[in-house]
């Protein structure tokens, strides 16, 4: 993944040391005040000529859906087979600084991700939902590779709209393999899963523990139910969350096996089990997120070590 917080000047060489140590995706960002989902993977897919760009994730509160289709699409068919989007809710605490929160997401998200698969099927659509009107909207031209389309999202309501109208989803970090089974039994063998995962390839397991804490602070928010329901330890997470009065101690007091289950972490070998228990347990895709955005390109080669079996 490239952060949010690299600099721009950095999408390039990043993006294309990725490939050449064989990552087989790069994923991108868009998170409010940041940089732009679509454009950041435009420039990364014209710049390389191998690896796919995953974007992750476009709110759908924030783009009409119809002008939505038109820039997927465009993605889509210069770079065919080159492309996976991941659409979602978005943040509440961003969606509503733009004043664009529905009373219903769940609503939104199902009548947009209905109409978006249809546009960039070629349909032309008409219709009239609480959020989605469209009056006979087509596209002029249709992507001839289909861009997978991913729900990045939480709630089994939301999970029930994924397997209704799109091709798998997205698992925001961080995803255990407890929470990946979940989800692959939720969804079925045909959907494609993506783990979003923070990744620290380090043989100073000490230094690499300290440095995810700080990630995995707010694991215990009710926001993240989730993520944590399906792990054989949720109910003393739960009780140690609830025993320090900020998330900052409470990180500090994590054992180190709960750092184990809720990141790639350590050695190369080390981490290279752990992405395979992912794959195991029904992960098709699992994106490493640096644990931190300095020297990009530092973490990059680290990264890659755990690449090989």
């Amino acid at each position: 993944m490239l952060r949010r917080d690299v600099a721009a000047t950095d999408f390039i060489p990043f993006a294309r040391l990725a490939e050449k140590l064989g990552f087989d995706d790069v994923w991108v960002v868009e998170d409010l005040g940041f940089w732009g989902g679509v454009a950041q993977a435009a420039a990364i897919a014209s710049a390389t000529e191998r690896i796919r760009v995953g974007l992750g994730i476009l709110p759908v509160a924030a783009r009409n859906v119809a002008y939505a289709a038109m820039e997927l699409s465009t993605l889509a068919e210069l770079f065919p087979g080159r492309v996976t989007v991941g659409i979602g809710h978005g943040l509440p605490e961003w969606i509503q600084q733009v004043n664009a929160w529905p009373r219903s997401p769940l609503t939104l998200f199902d009548e947009y991700t209905a109409a978006l698969g249809k546009l960039l099927r070629g349909e032309a659509v008409t219709t009239e939902g609480c959020y989605v009107s469209l009056d006979n909207v087509a596209l002029e031209h249709p992507p001839t590779v289909l861009p997978p389309l991913l729900g990045g999202v939480r709630g089994p309501k939301s999970m029930e709209v994924v397997a209704k109208n799109l091709s798998g989803a997205i698992l925001a970090e961080p995803a255990a393999t407890q929470y990946v089974g979940a989800t692959r039994g939720m969804l079925g063998g045909q959907a494609h899963l993506v783990a979003f995962e923070f990744a620290n390839v380090d043989d100073d397991l000490e230094a690499a523990y300290e440095e995810v804490r700080t990630l995995l602070a707010g694991v215990g928010d009710p926001a993240l139910a989730a993520h944590i329901n399906p792990l054989p330890f949720a109910e003393e997470l739960r009780e140690l969350r609830a025993s320090h009065s900020s998330t900052a101690s409470f990180a500090d007091a994590m054992p180190a096996e709960w750092l184990d289950a809720l990141s790639l972490i350590g050695s190369a070998s080390k981490v290279r089990a752990h992405i395979d228990d992912l794959i195991d347990a029904g992960a098709d895709t699992v994106v490493m997120i640096p644990t931190t955005a300095e020297r990009p390109l530092e973490s990059l080669h680290a990264l890659s070590s755990a690449l090989q079996r």
